[in-house]
């Protein structure tokens, strides 16, 4: 498809022409003075009186060949100097792959009215329309995934429907997959490799993708960027809240928003709260509670000299807030950025955070002497720390404790469910067992230092075990469903284990038997450890999740909530659908594509609210990459799709070449006649 050409140096063509085109008329009117002779016959000069009657001033111009190829090729490198540019779009070939991007960037409403994910819908399918007889197409569509949603097919209309029905995500942008997709479909048929002129991809995106560092592709690439980069965004970055465990109603929240536009501008931020009613869960009421305003944000895409003229005039950036509040009671808190004006991407406007009640925890440590637990379990905020001997627990065996900590001892008796953190020993009727040699005797792991660990986690984040050394640990047989969490040089020291009702945190080795307890990462290990198996949550405060997440609800508390059931209602903001019900093992939530709170019907405890934030920094930015993702292939302008071509030395090659051979050729003809 072309457009009609727009002549960018007209100017001083237009001044050429006035003068060459005159200039070249009056040599054909100037009569020629010539020297007077006399000759005894005017027939030899016949040719000389037919040009003294064209010279003469002032007569009407004759027919003249070489005339009418001289003002053609003038007029050829008149219109070359005047630089003529027409805009085309390379259209379908005989084998074509169209990648379109679908992830948390493409919803920027900044397409002249439509998202960037319609306009790329839209591009596709007039790309569609350039396909000749014979020719087939194929349709991925991405995100930080990468689905085949139409197969090589000459059906225009199962093409075209195919582009419509993708669905947009907030999930992140990643290429990988995609182009590994397309370079396998593209070399399916080994006979259809060697035409690669006749293959093509085609990628409609942001070019926003997080992986630019690991992409490599064999096809033959066009990029055509989406989206405006004067766009105006501010998008929340970061968010979290935790109770303050002194006080255990007083919720501590922090946030950095940051803007994504060419320009600074201020923000307000407001905090809600919508509390949770175990009797009535189904009903989520936000109400404001607080409100800050007048955050100044820089322009992330600043240099930092840029910054710093900023702080010099007093103009620099407040892009981070904090709040603290009270709550007693379980509840959903959001936070919202008010300046919309303009804003061209609404998933990153709101956070959310699920709070469960205020809660001190009541914690039972079973041991017969260990002086580095005892005074760890004392120093905490805890509801009655209880210690017991062995003999005594078996005596008194309490009820209602949140935590029961075993250090080097197995009871007698294991209630049907509970929270256990076992250290250097191991119930012998759990799944996790401890490795036995050909003489049935339990073995062991000897002088083991820490391979690894998961950062991650909110028991072990923001630890550093590096330096951790253990003299003797059990050698444990872990099952697939069991979560390492410190992997040591020769085996497993630190396993997440859910069995039946019961959370088991089993630490393979006895902490006398290492050099943990004389390390600060200990009392802060045992912190969170207390409060996520106690409550199975991020210190207290519901994890949020990220787009495209499929979080784990433990069978217990899922048998807690469905009694019997074979399925469950997954309920969100755009709907809700039923889930069947595993028969045994954990249940995992299907993909949460989209920003929001997600609830199920019947409540599942622990589980009342699952809340997806976007918080990337990355899809937040709606600045296009005007070079194609991983410097890959080639980049068509963004202009409606468009790509310039230069006509000049088209006319030239055309035109001016071939008109003046003609010319030379009739001027020696005449010459030699």
């Amino acid at each position: 498809m072309y457009w009609l050409p727009t002549f960018s140096n007209w100017a001083p063509a237009a001044i050429a022409a006035g003068v060459a085109i005159p200039s070249l008329l009056l040599l054909y009117f100037l009569k020629l003075r010539r020297r007077e002779m006399q000759v005894p016959s005017t027939i030899l000069w016949k040719k000389a009186v037919q040009d003294l009657q064209v010279n003469s001033p002032f007569q009407r111009l004759r027919r003249n060949l070489l005339l009418l190829l001289q003002m053609l090729i003038l007029a050829a490198l008149l219109l070359a100097l005047s630089n003529p540019i027409t805009f085309y779009k390379p259209g379908a070939t005989d084998n074509t792959v169209i990648l379109i991007d679908r992830s948390a960037s493409m919803n920027a409403r900044d397409a002249g009215g439509l998202t960037r994910l319609e306009e790329a819908k839209r591009r596709a399918i007039e790309l569609i329309d350039t396909m000749g007889r014979g020719a087939r197409a194929m349709v991925i569509a991405f995100d930080d995934s990468a689905e085949t949603v139409q197969p090589f097919s000459s059906d225009l209309p199962a093409l075209k429907q195919a582009i419509s029905a993708i669905q947009p995500t907030d999930r992140p942008s990643r290429l990988k997959l995609a182009y590994q997709l397309a370079d396998a479909q593209m070399n399916v048929n080994p006979d259809e490799v060697a035409s690669a002129p006749t293959q093509r991809i085609f990628l409609y995106s942001d070019g926003r993708a997080s992986d630019q560092s690991e992409l490599s592709l064999r096809g033959d690439l066009r990029y055509e960027p989406i989206g405006d980069a004067k766009s105006k965004n501010i998008g929340i970055v970061a968010f979290s809240a935790r109770r303050n465990y002194d006080r255990p109603t007083e919720v501590q929240i922090f946030a950095r928003l940051a803007n994504f536009g060419p320009e600074p501008v201020e923000a307000d931020v407001q905090l809600s709260v919508s509390t949770i009613d175990a009797d009535a869960p189904a009903v989520d009421k936000f109400e404001v509670r607080q409100a800050r305003s007048s955050l100044r944000l820089l322009p992330e895409r600043w240099t930092e000299k840029q910054r710093e003229d900023a702080d010099a005039l007093g103009r620099g950036a407040s892009n981070s807030v904090e709040f603290t509040l009270e709550l007693a009671t379980a509840g959903v808190i959001k936070l919202e950025q008010m300046n919309r004006a303009d804003d061209v991407l609404s998933q990153d406007d709101t956070a959310l955070v699920v709070v469960p009640p205020p809660k001190v925890l009541s914690v039972a440590l079973v041991t017969d002497g260990n002086y580095f637990l005892e005074r760890a379990v004392s120093s905490l905020n805890l509801q009655k720390p209880q210690v017991f001997a062995p003999a005594d627990w078996e005596l008194k065996r309490p009820a209602d404790v949140d935590v029961i900590l075993f250090d080097r001892y197995v009871p007698k008796y294991m209630p049907v469910s509970g929270n256990y953190i076992w250290f250097g020993a191991l119930p012998g009727d759990l799944q996790i067992k401890q490795s036995k040699d050909a003489q049935g005797r339990g073995q062991f792991l000897t002088d083991v230092e820490i391979l690894d660990w998961k950062r991650d986690h909110a028991m072990l984040r923001h630890l550093s075990l590096g330096k951790l050394f253990v003299a003797e640990a059990l050698q444990l047989d872990v099952p697939l469903q069991s979560e390492i969490l410190i992997e040591g040089t020769a085996g497993p020291l630190l396993v997440m284990h859910r069995e039946n009702r019961s959370t088991h945190l089993v630490c393979a080795f006895d902490v006398l038997q290492s050099n943990w307890p004389l390390r600060v990462s200990f009392p802060l290990f045992l912190h969170n450890a207390l409060q996520y198996v106690a409550i199975g949550a991020d210190l207290n405060v519901r994890e949020s999740f990220r787009p495209g997440a499929t979080p784990k609800i433990p069978r217990t508390n899922l048998d807690r909530a469905v009694d019997g059931a074979r399925e469950i209602t997954l309920i969100t903001s755009s709907g809700s659908r039923r889930l069947p019900i595993p028969a045994a093992g954990d249940f995992a939530v299907p993909s949460m594509n989209q920003v929001g709170l997600y609830r199920f019907d019947p409540i599942v405890p622990q589980y009342e609210r699952l809340a997806v934030n976007l918080l990337d920094e990355n899809e937040s930015n709606t600045f296009p990459l005007e070079k194609s993702p991983g410097d890959i292939g080639q980049t068509v302008k963004s202009d409606g799709g468009r790509s310039p071509l230069q006509l000049w030395w088209w006319i030239l090659a055309c035109g001016g070449v071939p008109l003046l051979m003609i010319e030379w050729w009739v001027y020696t003809r005449r010459v030699h006649s």
